[in-house]
């Protein structure tokens, strides 16, 4: 039997990116920073996402000890997530994409705008 590799970064933003790296998880880490939410909810914040990603996305973030999911034993059944104290650690990060989003917007809108418009 072929022993398992132990996972290595050549850089820690390589780490990170291992973790909240694509294009949809940042994206549910950062609707979790309010509390929880179910399911149903992050799909209705983010509509482009499918309901096969956003369950792929979310089981990886899970694996990896960034959130939580509660299962409620009712009927019919009610599945919340949740950051964990390890995922909460990445709040700085996720706050300051915010903050560098709400400042370059628009230029990166006005950067790929004119890059499409271009002829190839």
């Amino acid at each position: 039997m072929a022993k398992k590799e132990l996972c290595q970064y050549n850089c820690p933003v390589e780490a990170t990116l291992d973790v909240i790296g694509g294009k949809w998880k940042a994206i549910i880490l950062y609707k979790l920073l309010d509390g929880p939410l179910r399911f149903s909810d992050l799909r209705r914040y983010l509509p482009a996402i499918t309901q096969r990603m956003l369950t792929l996305q979310l089981r990886e973030l899970e694996i990896d000890g960034i959130i939580h999911r509660e299962i409620y034993k009712q009927i019919p059944p009610k599945v919340e997530y949740s950051l964990t104290d390890f995922g909460k650690t990445l709040e700085p990060i996720l706050l300051a994409m915010l903050s560098w989003g709400d400042q370059y917007t628009s230029r990166i809108i006005s950067i790929k705008s004119s890059r499409q418009a271009e002829p190839v």
